[in-house]
């Protein structure tokens, strides 16, 4: 490691921490200045250092679609320019021959002409969500040397040749679709390889941009590890099983899956834990002779003694189930005014209940003002016992937690409520302590299993033995052991043939549903033989039941969307749909393919997901003739998303009209396949 960059790394590091124990004022040096903190570059810096050391072209990767296009836009609001007159000339050239096949009403809602300014100053993006032209234009460009920035995701990095003099990463972290992860030594590697024209460049440069935390050690384990692990994702799905059985017969083609690197990785796992059983077995010897006793088979006493601590132990949890549930039954029971008493904690005392809280049955959680003018919500865990109300006063329905004078005018008047309660309650001679309703920790009666073991370990031999406790510890370390072991059997038998045995359930689904008769595919398995995607069985059983037969076009590719689509977002909002009978389809398909789900659970297989309707009403605008600029308006869709998600439709739409069979459903999706192969999408389908 760089020894400067590493101190430069744990003094950026100490000047933080210093600024943040001082209250954000920063650290000063003797003469009471603010000593100099290291600045995370801008983008255009990073453009304008790499230009003034020769280091351009370069890319530098963002991981973010919307930082990309922002870096972009600030290069331009710098009026950086890294182009001559001649090479402005010649990629506005070049960009308006590539894109001469865009009809004109397209160009300003596509960006066209901020993308050409851009790329004329030598500045581009590159991410998934751009034009597949757009993109195309990019990469020709910057291999022939007139785009010297890139600012791209790690799309760039994989199966594009786009070679350049320097790489910059912005950042070792990025969005993997659930958190913030860092990058691992593979990836950091593919992003690098990059860097280093063949022919042009003598060596390539990697460079990591300073980041508040950066760790100069990170990068060089990053840069330094040279072997990574490759994880095998192969599963057999339905269309490969029934492609499998029709050529080769099951016996043939599970040996053919067993034989897979999937398997040679679930295999290779195997060794390691046999090796860890081999030697569990010589300890177990050692235990078993270690626990063996001269009056009996001590192994019998210990099971005994296991058994009567298991069935103790069940019966306390019980016993603690069922204080918990009373707790939360009197709890549940409590309505708004009830004076209660806290027991304990910091809160003990009286009460006030100003709102039941009941969000769960069993888990109820009322919300409360202590006579110590303290709101708050209770838990279970505040009560040791079933609580009762004491007794009711009224809560003002206009009582604010927050106002501290309505806190302490209520609390008075619960103190008052208290106080009126005892007086009246010995005033008639009975206790002031309440009680309860339910039954407490002797509700459940002992188990008479216990009573029962314990008399057959007295009467065991081996009860009698002057080492007894000297051979329990060895018999706990037995079982124990034993125990681990047999976990451990259970995992090697679980990883051994695991494909075939996925194979066998997926042949399983498949018998049930009439797609496979033994070795033999029946008609509906010859049909689901032409469809491929990861929702192949819900295509074929939507075309088995007919939900599609009497769809329009457009409302089949909105339908047969559902198959291709998925949306990105966690929680997106209800799609809406535009007629009626697509409404109709799918709630059908969502239907089936609950059936579909719940079959797949019994044969322990997870495979396919609800059809998503996200892409629905842009399908369905798209197919019948709608302009670019409306549909990705009301979409709100970037324009390489729309391109992409079409382009899966009308792959959907070919299988749809090869599987149908000779009927008015495949001249319908032949007819949804025309609708959609226009525009920027018949473009895009005619470069595959």
């Amino acid at each position: 490691v760089n020894r400067q960059l590493e101190r430069l790394s744990h003094e950026d590091r100490y000047l933080r921490g210093t600024k943040q124990g001082r209250g954000g004022r920063g650290h000063r040096d003797a003469g009471g200045r603010n000593r100099a903190r290291h600045q995370i570059p801008t983008r255009v810096d990073v453009v304008e250092v790499l230009a003034a050391n020769n280091l351009l072209p370069a890319i530098d990767f963002v991981f973010s679609r919307a930082g990309c296009a922002s870096a972009v836009q600030q290069c331009l609001d710098a009026r950086l320019s890294l182009t001559s007159p001649e090479e402005r000339a010649e990629i506005t050239a070049a960009v308006d021959e590539a894109c001469a096949h865009l009809p004109e009403e397209d160009l300003h809602v596509l960006g066209f002409y901020e993308f050409r300014d851009a790329l004329s100053r030598g500045v581009a993006a590159h991410h998934a969500g751009m034009l597949p032209t757009f993109k195309e234009v990019v990469e020709d460009l910057f291999s022939r040397g007139l785009i010297k920035i890139v600012f791209a995701t790690e799309t760039l990095a994989l199966g594009i040749n786009m070679p350049a003099r320097t790489v910059a990463i912005e950042r070792l972290s990025k969005w993997n679709g659930e958190t913030h992860a860092d990058i691992t030594p593979g990836e950091y590697t593919q992003l690098t390889g990059r860097a280093g024209r063949r022919g042009l460049d003598v060596e390539g440069h990697a460079v990591v941009l300073w980041q508040n935390g950066f760790d100069a050690r990170q990068v060089a384990g990053l840069a330094s590890t040279r072997t990574y692990p490759l994880t095998s994702s192969f599963r057999p799905s339905y269309n490969m099983a029934v492609n499998l059985v029709g050529q080769f017969g099951r016996e043939k083609a599970r040996e053919l899956l067993e034989q897979s690197f999937a398997q040679f990785q679930a295999d290779r796992s195997v060794v390691g834990l046999a090796t860890q059983i081999r030697k569990a077995e010589d300890a177990l010897a050692g235990y078993l002779e270690s626990a063996t006793c001269h009056l009996g088979d001590f192994l019998e006493y210990s099971a005994l003694r296991r058994e009567l601590s298991d069935v103790e132990s069940a019966g306390s949890k019980s016993r603690r189930a069922e204080q918990r549930g009373a707790i939360a039954a009197s709890l549940a029971a409590l309505k708004p005014g009830d004076v209660i008493r806290i027991p304990s904690g910091r809160w003990a005392g009286l009460a006030v209940v100003i709102d039941p809280g009941l969000r769960s049955v069993d888990d109820p959680r009322p919300f409360v003002l202590t006579a110590g003018r303290h709101a708050r919500r209770l838990a279970l865990i505040d009560f040791s016992a079933p609580v009762e109300a004491r007794t009711q006063m009224r809560v003002p329905k206009s009582f604010n937690a927050r106002d501290p004078q309505a806190r302490r005018t209520l609390a008075l008047r619960l103190v008052e409520a208290a106080d009126e309660a005892r007086s009246s309650t010995d005033a008639t001679g009975g206790s002031t302590r309440s009680q309860p309703s339910h039954q407490g920790g002797n509700a459940v009666g002992e188990d008479p299993r216990i009573a029962s073991l314990r008399r057959q370990l007295r009467d065991h031999p081996c009860h009698q033995c002057p080492d007894r406790e000297s051979h329990a510890r060895w018999a706990e370390r037995y079982w124990k052991l034993e125990r681990d072991t047999a976990n451990q059997r259970r995992r090697i038998e679980q990883r051994t043939n695991t494909v075939a045995k996925q194979f066998d359930r997926v042949c399983e689904v498949l018998d049930a549903l009439d797609y496979l008769s033994g070795d033999d595919v029946t008609a509906h398995g010859r049909r689901l033989q032409r469809i491929y995607g990861e929702l192949d069985l819900l295509m074929s059983e939507s075309l088995r039941e007919g939900l599609w037969d009497d769809l329009d076009a457009p409302e089949l590719a909105a339908a047969v969307s559902a198959l291709t689509f998925e949306t990105r977002a966690d929680e997106a909002p209800i799609p809406d749909l535009p007629t009626k009978r697509i409404r109709g389809v799918a709630e059908a398909m969502g239907k089936l393919a609950s059936d579909l789900r719940g079959l797949e659970r019994e044969h322990r297989l997870s495979y396919l997901r609800e059809p998503d309707f996200g892409f629905a009403q842009t399908a369905w605008e798209w197919a019948s003739g709608a302009a670019l600029d409306d549909v990705l308006e009301h979409a709100d869709i970037a324009p390489g998303d729309f391109v992409r998600a079409v382009k899966q439709v009308v792959d959907a739409l070919g299988q749809v009209a090869d599987a149908a069979g000779d009927n008015a459903l495949r001249e319908t999706a032949r007819e949804a396949l025309a609708g959609m192969r226009r525009g920027v999408v018949a473009y895009a389908s005619s470069l595959e």
